[in-house]
């Protein structure tokens, strides 16, 4: 739990009293490779901070094909966000893909705690403006403006401790490429 506390005063100090409160919504969870924080189509209801472990969030294709939104690895929030506060069912899965360890807590309990506790209230805030607004806009235009070699490039900058952890076809779902395509990009790298 420390590991929890210890991401959440990058954004904001807690006080004792909304650190306890927060700390009794907590639960712990372990997830074996294969298995769902949420599926398609269920209504998540649950924040999860990885403690270990990786998850990615995908959508599935009318052709059946997978395109990957996220990967949460050790220290991020993984949720299905839109889900979570418009409290419909989940355009997309979040899946375990390695065994791990998570500590969650109840939206809508949390929701209540930003209502009383300003700190969290902050926490919440700067949290949302730095990964939903901020880093996200770059990130949508340079997909859209960058070749297939240059979104595998920031891939790997960005994500350079999960490089070595995911299979190349998860990186090319990623990429909206194929796994050749990776595989040739790689190939040129040498």
């Amino acid at each position: 739990m420390e590991e929890f506390f210890l991401k959440i005063s990058n954004y904001s100090k807690l006080t004792p009293e909304a650190q306890l409160a927060w700390e009794q919504i907590l639960k712990r969870k372990e997830y074996t490779k294969g298995s769902f924080l949420v599926k398609a189509g269920d209504t998540a209801r649950t924040v999860a901070f990885v403690s270990r472990g990786l998850f990615s969030q995908y959508a599935l294709a009318e052709d059946g094909s997978v395109f990957i939104k996220r990967f949460f690895s050790e220290g991020y929030f993984a949720a299905s966000t839109t889900s979570l506060l418009s409290k419909t069912p989940s355009a997309t899965t979040i899946e375990a893909l390695e065994p791990s360890i998570t500590w969650e807590y109840d939206f809508e309990e949390f929701k209540a705690l930003t209502r009383k506790y300003q700190d969290i209230a902050t926490f919440y805030i700067h949290y949302m403006e730095l990964h939903w607004i901020i880093e996200k806009e770059p990130e949508e235009i340079g997909f859209r403006q960058c070749t297939a070699k240059d979104r595998y490039e920031d891939f790997i900058k960005k994500y350079a401790h999960l490089a070595k952890r995911i299979k190349k076809h998860h990186i090319a779902s990623y990429l909206g490429i194929t796994p050749t395509q990776v595989s040739r990009i790689f190939a040129a790298k040498k």
